[in-house]
């Protein structure tokens, strides 16, 4: 009865490590780019879009698509630092142990 006592507590700390690893996730911001800066995406740690920067000097109306390929990239790059963020952070709280996805970490 006291390992089950003991695993209980270990579980509610580890809930409490993941909660506090989620709430700092939300607090950090990545920036992603492309076009060497000119496009940049700053997202949070949980991958929300929170700003995007274009540069005036890319906004051609005679060529919409080149812009429209920079700013998916640069949203990808900061979805990609997101993620990584997110993983280094999980990691820590785990001790690298691998978790199922879907658990909503």
């Amino acid at each position: 009865m006291k390992n089950m006592q003991a695993m209980m507590k270990q579980a509610q700390q580890m809930q409490a490590k993941m909660q506090e690893a989620q709430d700092k996730l939300a607090a950090i911001e990545v920036v992603g780019q492309s076009g060497g800066g000119l496009v940049r995406a700053t997202a949070t740690g949980k991958g929300s879009l929170k700003l995007l920067h274009i540069d005036p000097s890319l906004i051609d109306p005679e060529d919409p698509d080149m812009l429209q390929d920079l700013i998916v990239a640069a949203i990808n790059d900061a979805k990609d630092k997101a993620e990584a963020e997110a993983a280094k952070s999980m990691q820590a709280v785990t001790g690298g142990l691998k978790l199922p996805s879907g658990l909503g970490f």
